[in-house]
């Protein structure tokens, strides 16, 4: 999938006077794990919130709620891993 591109905070990425186009799945996969659930005006049901799940014992309910919403969105998820420090790896596309 293609769209506009984010730079590392989160502003449209901007070379040679305008927006940069690209893959992003990534980064779409990125923003709805970090973004809390009201941050889209258009999806306000929309985002993981893995802030709170920084203190959780097991990654199962993070795991689960990242499923939850990559389906949502239009994703394919085949696999999550989270290691012990809360790295993830998503297997997951359009």
């Amino acid at each position: 999938m293609e769209d506009f591109l984010l730079d590392e905070d989160f502003d449209l990425s901007i070379a040679d006077g305008d927006f940069v186009i690209g893959e992003s799945t990534a980064q779409h996969q990125k923003t709805l794990i970090l973004i809390d659930k009201g941050e889209f005006k258009e999806v306000p049901a929309r985002g993981v919130a893995s802030r709170r799940y920084l203190e959780s014992e097991t990654p199962d309910d993070l795991a689960r709620e990242i499923r939850q919403e990559f389906t949502k969105d239009g994703m394919v998820v085949k696999t999550i891993n989270i290691d012990a420090n809360l790295v993830i790896q998503v297997d997951a596309n359009y």
